[in-house]
């Protein structure tokens, strides 16, 4: 090795040496920054986003109400059994709102009142075990099902 390069140092040489002279003249040809396609599918996502989100909270402020009804209606139901256990010859049809209040928890003096989704006030018929919410002389749950507990007892 006097002074003669080796194969092996002669070839990282070149490599070296090209790599050094195409950097020196590569242009950048990618600029920092968003396309706009990746914008638009970015605003896409977000668009879909949002639109599920307003869509399940929507969902879930139905299942709210029903709820609500639901235990405004358990609690005329547990009004009602502790009155027929406190006067049980006194036949189910004949029961008034009056007679369940003092029964209702929390010494409550009106009957709970139950918002409905669309339309009319709602109110609970208590001539019927379980009682039934009722708007417009007909039995109102929107649920669909008289056993899913939502607008209704179920049983």
């Amino acid at each position: 090795m006097n002074g003669e390069k080796s194969c092996f140092t002669n070839h990282f040489g070149y490599v070296n040496q090209l790599s050094v002279s195409t950097s020196r003249h590569r242009r950048h040809l990618h600029h920092p920054g968003l396309t706009l396609i990746e914008i638009t599918i970015v605003l896409c996502v977000l668009m879909a986003l949002i639109g599920t989100g307003l869509y399940v909270g929507g969902s879930i402020k139905t299942w709210r109400a029903g709820r609500e009804a639901a235990e405004a209606l358990r609690t005329v139901y547990s009004a009602q059994r502790m009155y027929l256990a406190d006067n049980p010859t006194v036949a189910k049809e004949s029961i008034t709102r009056e007679q369940l209040i003092p029964y209702l928890p929390d010494r409550a003096t009106a009957m709970p009142t139950v918002k409905p989704l669309k339309g009319n006030a709602l109110s609970i018929r208590v001539t019927v075990i379980p009682p039934v919410l009722v708007q417009g002389g007909s039995v109102y749950d929107p649920s669909g099902s008289s056993t899913d507990n939502l607008w209704d007892v179920g049983e």
